[in-house]
Order: structure tokens, then sequence, then C-alpha cells
């Protein structure tokens, strides 16, 4: 168990936290915020926030890869609970800006692309291809050739940051579901359990067939490898036969219905036969 001294110390590179944060990026006298975990900063900057999503502290890897190394060294070091500012310069942060990553294409290319052919496909100023393995977006286009540039959005701007360390993330499960959380999401849908060295990940329904979990799956494994280092892993994915619907009770109207058409269609009564007399009676 953590003390609390421990719980004070200066949090290191590989630990996993919940990391409160706000990003903003400075050029030419404007502010645009990057990134936050912060609703009511987000409110302030007239940034929508999806249906469904809630902001909160998220997991994070210190010293990993969610942000530049720069912003990402600058966590390490910091106390739980002390909320801390930074600015970085360009080639700290995002980098600068390559003028050799804006390249000319031909729109004969750009619409052989995979999401160009989709029903909804849709190409203007700032839509975002991807072309030989590279995301970029749109800057310029003609009739005839669209110009990409694969520089990371933020490339040549400061930042500035607002971070505060809100928890170690420490017991076996919950650092379990924070690393799907950072490799995949949804994480409050998986359920982890961990017991004699082993790992448990039960997954959600939604996420049995998609895509998106399938190929995060393998680094989610490696990173709960690394973190936890248990003896195995299992991954549950159970798919339950659905039991079929017990046969509703016939209706006695329905019934009647029935009986009828099996006798010809005949209601009336029939009189009874009457008996003949057995030998010796009267």
């Amino acid at each position: 168990m953590t003390s609390h001294a421990d719980e004070k110390a200066p949090v290191k590179g590989g630990e996993i936290v919940l990391l409160d944060y706000e990003l903003w990026s400075e050029t030419g006298g404007r502010t645009e915020l990057v990134d936050t975990t912060r609703p009511d900063v987000a409110r302030e900057a007239n940034v929508p926030v999806p249906e469904g999503t809630t902001m909160e502290p998220r997991a994070h890897l210190v010293g990993g890869d969610d942000f530049p190394s720069g912003i990402e060294k600058s966590i390490v070091g910091a106390k739980v609970g002390e909320e801390f500012e930074r600015d970085f310069a360009p080639a700290e942060a995002f980098g600068e800006r390559d003028p050799k990553l804006i390249e000319l294409f031909s729109m004969h290319e750009v619409q052989r692309l995979p999401e160009m052919r989709r029903d909804d496909a849709h190409l203007d100023l700032g839509t975002v291809l991807t072309i030989g393995g590279r995301r970029g977006r749109v800057v310029t286009l003609t009739a005839a050739r669209v110009r990409v540039d694969f520089n990371p959005p933020f490339a040549g701007r400061k930042i500035h940051a607002k971070f505060q360390v809100v928890a170690r993330v420490e017991s076996p499960e919950e650092q379990g579901k924070a690393l799907i959380e950072l490799g995949y999401g949804r994480s409050k849908e998986f359920v982890v359990e961990h017991a004699d060295g082993v790992v448990t990940i039960h997954v959600p329904e939604r996420s049995k067939f998609d895509f998106g979990w399938m190929a995060a799956k393998p680094r989610v494994i490696d990173r709960i490898r690394t973190h936890l280092k248990p003896k195995s892993i299992l991954v549950v994915e159970e798919y339950v036969t659905p039991t079929p619907a017990k046969e509703k009770a016939k209706d006695p109207a329905e019934s009647e219905k029935s009986a009828t058409a099996r006798s010809g269609g005949h209601t009336h009564a029939h009189p009874a036969k009457a008996e003949k007399p057995k030998a010796g009676e009267p």
C-alpha cells in the first residue's frame, strides 16, 4: 500500500496518473485551444463537446507519447495536486513547420483514395486525407490539383500549457483500464480483473466486432505486460446464444376457429345417435 509520503512524491516516467490539463497554441497574436480535460475551459473557448462525452481528468502515461516529447518531459517530476504552467517553443512542442511537407497531388490521385470513394465523401479546404500512410490537410485545391499539408496541425506555434496531476493510478485493475483507455478508449465499458498473476479483460458487447479494438488490442496487451507483468492475460469475448422466445399461448378464439376449420366449417350441434338395444333387452 502506498504511504502518504509516497503519494506526495514527484511522479516518475512510466507511472500512470490522472491528468487535468489545458493546452493553448499561440500564433500571430491569436490563441486557440488545442486540447483540454476541463469543460468550463472548452465552453469559454466555444469548442463544442460531443454529446455523451464526459470531460474529466484523463489517464496518462508519464513520459509516454500522448504529447510531444518536450511537453511530456515537463510532467516528469510534477507533484500530485499541484498545478503548474509552462510555455513551449515550437521545437519543444509540435515542431517547426517544414515547407517540404506541403505537397501537390493531381485530382485524379486524390479521387482514387479510399476515403474519397465513400458515398458521403466531400473534398474541401481542411479535409483530412491519408496518402501513403501520412495524414494531411487540404490547403488549396483547383479542378485539377490538390495541395496537402502534412505538417502537424499546430506545427510552428508556441504552446502554453496548464497541468495538474490529480492522482496516481495504483491498483492493477485501474491501471489495466487506464491502459485500455490510452490505447483504445471506452474503458468504462470494460471489466478488468487481476488475481493470482492473471489479468482478465472482459470485452463489452459493442467492441467485439469493432475493427478499432482489433487493431488496438496488440498494443494494449503489450502495455499491460510491461506495466503489470502478469503471468498471463485473458481476453474474454463472450457470445451468448439467444434463447428462443416461448411460444405464445394461443388465443381461445383462435383455437375455436382452428377447430371449426378442421370440422369442415360446421359449428351446429349434432344429435347423439340412439344406441341399439342389446339382445334379450325389451
